[in-house]
């Protein structure tokens, strides 16, 4: 029945990304913590289960050259390194997964909470009319990228959320001349690279990664994103995506605060 459960647990989740087009990290990990995981294996393997299911959009968006490589690049140089430098400090620092639990969950929470507000607030990053502060970030783009990626290294390995939303974000404020697809594209081209790098960090430095639990997800989760997108052509997104800002928001101040 569990093994049931978790099947049912990744189509229900990839069905959420594809209805939404939200990343699978802030919907996954908080249910699987629900399930009563702890904290370090649901996102252990949370993020193994992200690099699978994006990599398959990888070669997609490649295919119709919408992913801007030197973007990637800038990014990795940043995140890649973050986040193996991350898991090595969790391993050196700590004895014991129960000491880092805090460090966990906080980050899970200002990330959710991150997430919410990047969905809430995405049509005024999208705006035409940059701000003043916006527009310095925009002349000083590829330094102010590797930043960017060594803040989302280190949080997406300590939460496994954030390479999609809070990734798409920063694209748009710094790259307002990208189209909507290669902001899509070039996104999913970094966070599949960093979510693999974080969950083999996991998985071979700290032990956190359950894997007849990320079969079953992969199980319930590939079909039905396909299935997901299809549906989301249908529904109004500016309706869905603001109901799922407020639940995510909801479990940021949880995981953050309590």
């Amino acid at each position: 029945m569990e093994i049931l459960l978790y099947i049912f647990a990744g189509a229900a989740v990839g069905l959420a990304v594809g209805v939404t087009g939200v990343g699978g990290g802030s919907l996954m990990t908080p249910l699987l913590i629900l399930f009563g995981f702890p904290y370090n294996v649901a996102i252990g393997t949370d993020l193994l289960y992200a690099s699978i299911t994006k990599a398959g959009g990888v070669i997609s968006h490649q295919r119709e050259k919408n992913i801007d490589w030197s973007i990637v690049m800038a990014l990795g140089a940043g995140s890649l390194p973050a986040a193996i430098v991350t898991t090595l400090l969790l391993r050196t620092v700590f004895g014991h997964a129960d000491q880092y639990k805090d460090l966990l969950t906080t980050s899970l929470g200002i990330m959710l909470l991150i997430t919410s507000l990047v969905l809430l607030f995405k049509s005024r990053i999208k705006s035409k009319e940059p701000s003043a502060p916006a527009k310095w970030l925009q002349r000083h783009a590829k330094p102010v990228t590797v930043i960017m990626g060594v803040f989302l290294g280190v949080f997406v390995t300590l939460s496994s959320v954030g390479a999609g939303a809070i990734g798409t974000a920063i694209l748009m404020v710094l790259y307002p001349m990208l189209k909507a697809r290669e902001i899509v594209g070039t996104d999913i081209a970094h966070a599949v690279p960093l979510t693999l790098i974080a969950g083999l960090g996991h998985l071979i430095f700290l032990g956190n990664v359950d894997f007849v639990l990320l079969a079953c997800l992969l199980m319930g989760s590939l079909p039905a994103v396909s299935l997901g997108t299809k549906v989301g052509a249908r529904l109004p997104n500016h309706v869905l995506q603001p109901i799922l800002a407020i639940i995510l928001m909801g479990l940021g101040i949880k995981f953050a605060v309590f």
